[in-house]
């Protein structure tokens, strides 16, 4: 089967993308336009794109559109699981979109490696969108791969990101790590 794969960015790219490359014809798809700012955008791009071409995996970029992102959660800005869930049907819509255009037959998604996503959002929004446009989505979990793919990153030299991406989910992790040095100090 001809898989279109959605990746967030290198690190989290490996472990997904061998195991459907097993059984499926995989192409990668670097769509996130939620990620800020550019200059991360960027550097992750950069870096998926370094290892997909030094490997020979073929990849495609989608465009870049923050404003797309921005119109679609800056409704729910203030409630992180509903912003998440916009978020992920943008993305993955605009993967499954890609992939119907291009003559593919599913869709798949990285997001499914991290512990941090909300797993069921991300099969909705993949089920929700793959069906619009008319293509299957893998239900995958590949959370048991996370360990291999951190550390096969940091072998690789990989760039690893600190937030997920978005200006919401980078000022909520500069929080939370503000408040977790609080809390060392505290003890």
């Amino acid at each position: 089967m001809r898989v279109l794969l959605h990746a967030c960015c290198g690190p989290c790219l490996l472990e997904p993308y061998d195991a459907l490359a097993l059984e499926h014809d995989v192409t990668v798809a670097y769509a996130n336009p939620n990620i800020h700012p550019l200059e991360e955008y960027r550097r992750r791009r950069d870096t998926l794109f370094a290892y997909t071409e030094g490997t020979g995996v073929r990849a495609i970029e989608l465009a870049y559109e923050p404003e797309a992102w921005d119109a679609a959660v800056t409704p729910y800005a203030g409630d992180r699981a509903t912003r998440c869930r916009a978020c992920f049907r943008l993305r993955l819509g605009m993967v499954a979109e890609r992939a119907a255009k291009d003559g593919f037959e599913a869709v798949a998604t990285t997001l499914t490696v991290s512990p941090y996503q909300d797993q069921d959002a991300v099969r909705e929004a993949g089920e929700e969108t793959c069906e619009a446009a008319g293509v299957a989505f893998l239900a995958t979990d590949f959370r048991d791969r996370y360990r291999a793919a951190t550390e096969r990153s940091r072998a690789l030299g990989m760039y690893r990101q600190r937030y997920c991406g978005c200006v919401h989910s980078e000022a909520e992790a500069d929080a939370e790590r503000a408040q977790r040095k609080a809390e060392r100090r505290r003890a």
